[in-house]
C-alpha cells in the first residue's frame, strides 16, 4: 500500500509538532509532502530538514526570506501560499492545524480541489460549518475530527445510524475551576487559568478550557460536523479525560471513546481512518487510572455554554461572533487588561448586538468576524 500524502498546515504549533510525531513513527504509510507555519522558522526548519516536504509555506513574509535562506529553497507566502498548499495535486489528505480564520480559505480550496480534510482548527467549522459540510457533500470529501472530542463520537457513530443517536455527549476536565466559587472568579489571575489539569496546549486553548469556551466551541463543531442540532449535544464533566466524547443511542445505550490523554491518537485515526495502526504511543492502563468521575457543568460559573447553546441555535453568522469575541476578551485577559470575568460579559454584549445573517457566504462570515472583534473591543 502507498504512503498516504499528508499537507500539514500549521507545523510548529502543538498539533503540528503531535501531528509530526504521529508521521515519524509510521513512514511507511505517511508522507509528509507539504508543511506551513505563521512564523516559526526554527520549528519550520526542524520539519523541512527531517521530513523533507516537497513545499514550504510561511504567512509572515519577512518570516518566510528567513526560512529561504536557511533551507535553500524557495518559500511560498501569505493566504495565497496556504491555498497552493491546500490543493497541491498530489496530497491526500489536508490537515488543518492554523489558529484563528487563517485557515478558512484553504480548508475551502482543498474541499474544492478533492482532497480529505483533517480539522484541527475550530473556526473552521465554529464560524463556516454549514458552508464548509456543504462543500464536502458537494465534493464528496471526508472532513476528518482532529479534536479528541469529536474524534471519539466520529469513533462512536462508525456503522450506525444517524436516526438511532438521541444525543452527543460531549466530556469536559473542568478546567482549574471546576471547584473554585463563583465569587472568586473575579480574583482569577493569568498565571491560573494557564495551568491545566490535564492536557499540554497553546495558551488561548488552555484558556478556553478555563472558561469551558472550549466546550461551547466544540459544541457547534459537533453540531456541523455531526449534522445535529444543538439542543442534542450535551457537556459532562470528567476530569479524568480518559474517556474523550459519547454518544447516547435512542434505545438507551452509551457507547464512549476511551484513552490516556495524548493528541497523537485522534490525529492518527483521522489520518488512518477506518484503518487502526499498531504505533509507539504508551498505552492505556485502565487499572493504574482506577477511577472515572462525572459531574455536571456549573451553569452558573461558566455561562460559556449557555451562550454557545444560543449561538448554535441561531447558526447563521452568530457562530463566528461568538468566536470572535472570545477570541478578543481572551486576548485582553492574558494581556491583563480585564478580569477572567469579563471574557463571559464580553461575548454575550457582543452576541447581544449582532444582527445574524442567515445561510452566509465566506465574505459576510468573514465581515460578521471582523464586526465582532470591533464590537468587542468597543465594549471591553
Amino acid at each position: 500500500m502507498k504512503p498516504k500524502n499528508i499537507v500539514l498546515l500549521g507545523c510548529t504549533g502543538s498539533i503540528g509538532v503531535s501531528t509530526q510525531k504521529v508521521v515519524a513513527d509510521l513512514p511507511e504509510h505517511f508522507r509528509l509532502i507539504g508543511i506551513a507555519a505563521r512564523g516559526g522558522v526554527d520549528g519550520a526548519e526542524k520539519a523541512f530538514r527531517q521530513f523533507k516536504p516537497k513545499t514550504v509555506a510561511m504567512t509572515n513574509h519577512s518570516k518566510a526570506k528567513e526560512l529561504e535562506t536557511r533551507i535553500g529553497q524557495p518559500v511560498l507566502t501569505g493566504e495565497r501560499g496556504l491555498v497552493e498548499l491546500a490543493t497541491m495535486p498530489e496530497a491526500d489528505v489536508v490537515l488543518i492545524a492554523i489558529v484563528g480564520t487563517a485557515g478558512l480559505e484553504p480548508a475551502l480550496a482543498a474541499i474544492r480541489a478533492g482532497k480529505d480534510l483533517a480539522v484541527a482548527s475550530k473556526e473552521i467549522l465554529v464560524m463556516a460549518g454549514e458552508l464548509v459540510m456543504s462543500e464536502a457533500r458537494k465534493h464528496g470529501v471526508k472532513v476528518l475530527p482532529v479534536d479528541s472530542e469529536h474524534s471519539a463520537i466520529y469513533q462512536c457513530l462508525e456503522g450506525r445510524d444517524p436516526a438511532d443517536v438521541k444525543r452527543l455527549i460531549l466530556t469536559a476536565s473542568g478546567g482549574p475551576f471546576r471547584q473554585t466559587p463563583r465569587e472568586q472568579f473575579e480574583q482569577i489571575t493569568v498565571e491560573q487559568a494557564l495551568k491545566h489539569p490535564s492536557w499540554n496546549m497553546g495558551q488561548k486553548i488552555t484558556i478556553d478550557s478555563a472558561t469551558l469556551f472550549n466546550k461551547g466551541l466544540e459544541m457547534i463543531e459537533a453540531r456541523w460536523l455531526f449534522n445535529i442540532e444543538i439542543d442534542r449535544v450535551d457537556v459532562v464533566v470528567h476530569p479524568q479525560s480518559v474517556i474523550h466524547s459519547m454518544v447516547e443511542f435512542r434505545d438507551g445505550s452509551i457507547l464512549a471513546q476511551l484513552s490516556v490523554p495524548d493528541m497523537r491518537y485522534p490525529i492518527q485515526y483521522a489520518l488512518t481512518c477506518p484503518r487502526r495502526l499498531p504505533n509507539s504511543i504508551p498505552p492505556t492502563d485502565l487499572a493504574k487510572i482506577a477511577a472515572l468521575t462525572f459531574e455536571m457543568p456549573d451553569p452558573g460559573k461558566f455561562t460559556s455554554l449557555r451562550l454557545a447553546r444560543e449561538a448554535g441555535r441561531a447558526c447563521g453568522t452568530m457562530p463566528a461572533v461568538f468566536n470572535a469575541a472570545n477570541e478578543v476578551a481572551v486576548a485582553r485577559f492574558v494581556d491583563r487588561q480585564i478580569q477572567f470575568t469579563q471574557i463571559f460579559e464580553t461575548v454575550e454584549k457582543v452576541m447581544g448586538a449582532h444582527r445574524v445573517v442567515a445561510s452566509p457566504s465566506l465574505d459576510a462570515i468573514l465581515e460578521a468576524d471582523q464586526w465582532a472583534r470591533k464590537e468587542a473591543a468597543r465594549v471591553i
